[in-house]
């Protein structure tokens, strides 16, 4: 292997080290891969490799399982994997194979997915309880047949787990709070989606078409060294802005409208997450621009209280109040200065506001980790990376002010927990109203 390949290798080597040592001598765990899904005809979509499979070994190939055996005193990390098939690869790409899994991904044995139901159960007897991530397919029926055959050989010696564990207590738990290493890869997608933020804010002009945006954005992900979007890019002008997850994309853009753009780029499987919002070939107007600074102002305080102790929950909260005193200040609530406590405890933002304010970021756009612990939230602590994406909806039939009606604003960063604090790790992506109209105008 190159000096570079030996140094992921040994970045994965150290995760699994330290999973199993969470799991304990007596537990083992089992991951399998996501299938490979139709398409259409006979045609699949790409593959995207399970997360917790990336975690642990950095194997992209479909068709895997993995199983930790902390206690084994021989082979406690096992790969079941496609073998070598030179026909199916002229067809679909090259394959690690068997020997690959052990000489490159560092397998202390490895066998073919054929022989994953008779394999399994030997490499599990002895243990006293199994991880897997409960409520994902296949894994649970390959432990489930896995469990069935060890019962039905107790009467020879060979023991069955008796406890089946969630793996969100251990790997995800684990993935939560992110290593030097993820970070540097975090930064790296967030740089690359600054960039392509920008190129879209300079070619969004009346006529262009949501869909030519979204090629843009996605172009520059690729041409900068990403693998693709992190999820579906959301690329909405005008009244399509009020709409969360829009994603046909395929609308002309319109000269006074604002473009709403929800992109990240993936590289070596972490995504970023960001949005921005933004007029269409101007500057915003004054309805635009006083509901675009009550988000801003909203977001940059929230992003200031992030630091370890913080919690997610507080931060929302902190979001809600200061929404629905600019929903009150600029007229679309009615109501007093005074009555934003009540008026949220009401709920009265929900029209405008539907949405929570942060999610954990990383190999997922939604990534793992619990939020919170025994019924309270949990406090931030160095190491994780979070969301901050407030936003403001207003439908197009609104009992409002006509000149808000049909407006969408969300504005998103990625942020970093420090011991000292945070830090955004797409602050480079424009939004201030000044660096956006440098660009639109």
């Amino acid at each position: 292997m190159t000096s570079s390949a030996n140094a992921a290798a040994s970045v994965y080597a150290a995760r699994r080290a330290q999973l199993m040592k969470l799991l304990g001598p007596r537990a083992a765990l089992v991951l399998c891969s996501t299938p490979e899904r139709l398409r259409n005809g006979d045609t699949d979509f790409k593959y995207r490799q399970d997360s917790d499979i990336l975690y642990l070994t950095g194997f992209v190939e479909p068709g895997t399982t993995i199983v930790l055996r902390p206690g084994h005193p021989e082979t406690p990390f096992v790969m079941f994997v496609r073998p070598r098939d030179p026909a199916a690869e002229t067809w679909t790409g090259r394959r690690a194979g068997v020997e690959g899994a052990v000489r490159d991904f560092g397998a202390d044995a490895a066998f073919s997915a054929a022989e994953l139901d008779t394999k399994l159960p030997e490499v599990l007897a002895g243990a006293e309880e199994v991880h897997f991530p409960f409520g994902r397919e296949p894994v649970e029926a390959t432990v489930s047949r896995a469990l069935t055959r060890l019962r039905a050989a107790e009467r020879r010696g060979r023991r069955a787990p008796v406890r089946l564990v969630d793996a969100r207590l251990t790997i995800h738990e684990l993935r939560l709070v992110k290593s030097p290493d993820e970070v540097a890869v975090l930064r790296r997608a967030a740089a690359i989606t600054a960039e392509a933020h920008a190129a879209a804010m300079r070619a969004a002009k009346p006529g262009v078409n949501e869909r030519e945006i979204e090629a843009l954005v996605d172009y520059t992900f690729r041409r900068r060294g990403g693998t693709s979007p992190g999820y579906p890019t959301i690329v909405g002008g005008g009244v399509n802005a009020t709409i969360l997850h829009y994603v046909e994309n395929d609308a002309p853009l319109v000269a006074g409208q604002l473009l709403l753009i929800d992109a990240g780029c993936e590289v070596d499987g972490y995504t970023a997450d960001v949005t921005r919002t933004f007029p269409v070939g101007g500057p915003f107007t004054e309805p635009q621009r006083r509901l675009y600074e009550a988000v801003l102002e909203c977001q940059i305080a929230a992003i200031e209280a992030c630091k370890p102790g913080a919690t997610i929950d507080g931060i929302h909260e902190q979001v809600l109040v200061a929404l629905t005193r600019s929903l009150v200040t600029l007229g679309l609530l009615k109501g007093e200065a005074g009555d934003v406590t009540k008026l949220v405890e009401a709920g009265a933002y929900k029209p405008f506001y539907m949405h929570r304010t942060s999610h954990w970021l990383g190999l997922d756009v939604h990534d793992v980790g619990f939020y919170s612990e025994e019924g309270v939230a949990r406090p931030l602590q160095p190491g994780m990376v979070l969301t901050i994406e407030p936003g403001l909806y207003v439908a197009p039939d609104a009992d409002v002010p006509a000149e808000y009606r049909g407006i969408g604003i969300r504005i998103e960063d990625d942020i970093l927990v420090t011991p000292n604090g945070h830090e955004n790790l797409t602050i480079e992506t424009p939004k201030s109203v000044e660096e956006i109209e440098r660009l639109t105008v």
